[in-house]
């Protein structure tokens, strides 16, 4: 496994905006049905906003109603790191990138066939390569 991307508060900050930053490092969450990518049908492989790690296929990605982009599974295993999150006062899984621990958002047992997962993750963490 290669080593994990470590780098200071400051270096982060200049290299994201301030909603990526807010949402990867802060452990933020954009409001629902506003991100870039929560409508987005275009064909590609969804990065790491923070560290350009392969996290997920478009052919992954459906439509959950939830207002995030919606993923039944990540492009290989080993690419996010999932952990118990008590955040909200209830027990749920985060998604992290497994390179640069990024906060993604969060993994849900309610998703369709046939992992039956719902990544559930912030537009602000990923960057769409186009396969067009």
């Amino acid at each position: 496994m290669k080593q994990k991307i470590k780098k200071s508060e400051k270096e982060w900050r200049e290299q994201l905006t301030n909603e990526q930053f807010e949402i990867c490092r802060l452990k933020g969450t954009e409001p629902a049905f506003t991100g870039k990518y929560y409508h987005c049908k275009e064909e590609g492989i969804y990065h790491c906003i923070c560290c350009d790690a392969e996290l997920f296929d478009s052919k992954a990605k459906y439509d959950s109603g939830s207002g995030w982009p919606s993923f039944w599974e990540p492009i290989s295993e080993g690419k996010l790191e999932l952990k118990v999150d008590h955040k909200l006062m209830q027990e749920r899984t985060e998604a992290l990138c497994g390179h640069c621990d990024a906060h993604l958002g969060h993994v849900f047992n309610d998703g369709p066939k046939p992992t039956f997962l719902r990544y559930c993750i912030n537009s602000a963490a990923l960057s769409l390569l186009s396969k067009g």
